[in-house]
């Protein structure tokens, strides 16, 4: 009886787990589209993920790329140029 408790709580746990990755993958899905229309909004994150690398005092080496150059290795910045 014990067993199946703890089988059943690991199921629980399992689902829950699911249930989080999916939610998360649709807020991260949504923030990828809102970030596509705004021209902005991607230098900002770069800004921000650097400023954030730059705190934990690692040896994370940058390379900084244009944002144009990022751009032309989109989906929708490549159909738009056809």
């Amino acid at each position: 009886m014990a067993r199946q408790a703890e089988a059943e709580r690991e199921k629980r746990a399992k689902i829950i787990h699911a249930e989080g990755e999916l939610q998360a993958s649709r807020e991260l899905a949504e923030a990828a589209a809102m970030m596509a229309t705004q021209t902005g909004a991607l230098q900002l994150r770069y800004l921000q993920t650097l400023s954030e690398i730059s705190a934990e005092h690692n040896s994370t080496i940058i390379f900084p790329l244009p944002i144009d150059l990022i751009q032309a290795l989109l989906p929708d910045h490549k159909n738009n140029n056809k």
